[in-house]
C-alpha cells in the first residue's frame, strides 16, 4: 500500500470517527430534560400579573409547545444555567436563571411598544 493510500484511509477514519463523535455529544441528554412548568410572576411594571408556560428541555434546549403565536426559545447549560427569550407579536422578554434537578427560578425583563416590565420566575420538573 503506498504511502498516500494510507494516508487517506487516516484521514478518512479519523473524519468518520468524529462524525460519530459530534453526531454522539449532539444526541446527548441533559441533566435538565423533561417537562417543565414555568411560573412568570410581574413585579414591576403593567403587564399581566403572572404567565404560566409548559416548556420542554431537550438537549438543553428548551422549546414551546403551546400557543402558536408564542416563541419561547432558549437554552440550559450542563450546570444549570438558563437564558431564555420569550416573544408574542410586538411584545418580548428575556430571562435568566438557573435550575437544579426539580426546580429553578430567576429573573426576567419584558418590553414591548406601550410598556417595559419585569420580574421573576420558577420552575418545577413536571416529568
Amino acid at each position: 500500500m503506498t504511502m498516500l493510500r494510507r494516508l487517506n484511509r487516516f484521514v478518512i477514519a479519523g473524519v468518520v470517527t468524529g462524525i460519530c463523535l459530534a453526531a454522539s455529544a449532539a444526541s446527548a441528554r441533559t441533566n435538565f430534560d423533561g417537562s417543565w412548568s414555568v411560573l412568570v410572576v410581574t413585579d414591576y411594571g403593567t403587564c399581566d400579573r403572572a404567565y404560566r408556560y409548559g416548556v420542554q428541555i431537550s438537549d438543553g434546549q428548551v422549546f414551546y409547545r403551546g400557543d402558536s403565536s408564542v416563541d419561547i426559545s432558549g437554552r440550559v447549560s450542563p450546570v444549570g444555567q438558563v437564558n431564555v427569550r420569550v416573544r408574542q407579536g410586538s411584545q418580548q422578554a428575556s430571562g435568566t436563571g438557573r435550575l437544579s434537578q426539580e426546580s429553578g427560578g430567576g429573573q426576567w425583563r419584558g418590553s414591548s411598544p406601550e410598556q417595559q416590565c419585569g420580574g421573576h420566575w420558577t420552575a418545577e420538573r413536571r416529568g
